[in-house]
């Protein structure tokens, strides 16, 4: 049983599906001056469900000491936000030409999961 597949099905009639690009982290590579220079996976369309946030995930933001727009998104798939360890992470999100970035992965199921992401200023 496809548990995200029944719940988007309920809120798609309130809160429609949009269509997005992701941008999937690949590691770092040396630029100019040898600083890091993030590397991505070729970009990829995906449907994401982009929500308000909730009076308990901004209370988690909050605690995070991020500042800016922040939103969740629902999407099929596994996605991340900075693991400097791991080296993996920092995966953005396009949507209407607008980058977001994933700075907490809220919730993980194998096929599915619940991001908290944080709109970033333009250069």
């Amino acid at each position: 049983m496809n548990l995200r597949q029944i719940a988007n099905s309920a809120t798609r009639s309130i809160n429609p599906n949009i269509s997005a690009v992701l941008k999937k982290y690949a590691g770092k590579t040396m630029g100019p001056g040898h600083k890091p220079v993030p590397s991505y996976l070729p970009d990829q369309n995906v449907t994401i469900q982009l929500q308000p946030i909730s009076r308990g995930d901004l209370q988690h933001v909050d605690g995070l000491n991020l500042q800016g727009l922040a939103k969740v998104i629902y999407v099929h798939g596994n996605y991340f936000s900075v693991q400097r360890e791991l080296e993996q992470g920092g995966d953005i999100f396009l949507i209407d030409g607008e980058q977001w970035l994933v700075v907490e992965p809220v919730e993980l199921w194998p096929n599915w999961c619940r991001l908290i992401v944080v709109l970033q200023v333009s250069p």
